[in-house]
């Protein structure tokens, strides 16, 4: 299968052709910091994977994600795997002498410090429990309830998009209203704070045109994985959609470019993180 097919179609959007980010001279040496560490960030709005993608998917008013959105659930478990790993506490078994493919390599426990994140930890207490070790494939499965074994059931991670809407309640990005839906009340998490939105889809959108540096390696993981991330989960095209009609077509070629990436080959180099590409070939299998 090719891995950039159904990557994302264009919607019928009003758009103004003077928003788009312009193509300019990368700006390579302060990229990592930036993509960090943007002007005017707060410990108060440094999100994480998990919350980045979820409020990529969030309708701005409405406060919820689209009901046809059946991919975020299982994106925003390979999120968490991701956030193990750049915090070092999860890692790839060795390949061995045979190399063994990165979807075959157990997922070992490096780490169990408590990370100070519930969902992190929640999911970092099952990881120490399972032995032996499963595959990335496997607890992306396990994580989201997505399994045919009944015994594996207990490792779902339960509420988890309510669970990180609240934290971006907590940090003053969303807010909390109860909304009538004919038969059923639903609490929804409209946008209160449309800073730390903008700053995300410009960082995202700056990443594959104005500070594009086509080579993975030299990109920062972060951002990597979030573009990755919000492409399984159905949510990149939001962050796409304000471009002008050059710069939106550029973006999208460059995220082909990187969907179509030999994982197993990106693993290998030096200073990679390998969990990082066993979840996007999980994805993009």
């Amino acid at each position: 299968m090719n891995r950039s097919e159904g990557l994302v179609q264009r919607r019928n959007i009003i758009r103004d052709s003077g928003e788009g980010v312009k193509e300019s001279q990368n700006n390579e040496k302060k990229q990592e910091h930036d993509e960090d560490i943007d002007e005017g960030d707060s410990k108060e709005t440094r999100l994480t994977l998990m919350e980045e993608v979820l409020l990529l998917g969030l309708k701005d008013k409405e406060g919820y994600t689209s009901f046809w959105n059946d991919c975020i659930s299982s994106g925003l478990r390979g999120c968490i795997l991701i956030e193990l790993g750049l915090r070092g506490r999860v890692e790839l078994e060795r390949a061995g002498m045979r190399r063994k493919a990165l979807l075959t390599r157990k997922l070992i426990l490096k780490n169990d410090t408590p990370t100070g994140d519930v969902l992190l930890d929640e999911a970092l207490k099952h990881l120490k429990e399972t032995d032996p070790p499963e595959t990335v494939q496997s607890w992306i499965e396990y994580l989201s309830g997505e399994t045919w074994n009944p015994l594996k059931l207990r490792y779902q991670l339960k509420n988890v998009r309510e669970r990180l809407a609240k934290n971006l309640v907590e940090k003053g990005v969303l807010t909390t209203e109860k909304q009538n839906f004919l038969l059923f009340d639903m609490t929804t998490h409209p946008l209160t704070d449309n800073v730390t939105k903008s700053r995300l889809i410009k960082k995202i959108q700056d990443a594959v045109l104005t500070k594009w540096v086509n080579d993975p390696q030299r990109m920062d993981k972060r951002m990597l994985a979030l573009i990755f991330l919000a492409h399984a989960s159905d949510v990149l095209e939001n962050a796409f959609a304000p471009l002008n009609d050059d710069d939106y077509e550029l973006a999208i070629k460059r995220v082909r470019e990187l969907l179509d990436l030999d994982f197993e080959q990106e693993s290998v180099k030096p200073n990679t993180s390998e969990v990082l590409w066993a979840v996007f070939a999980a994805f993009t299998k």
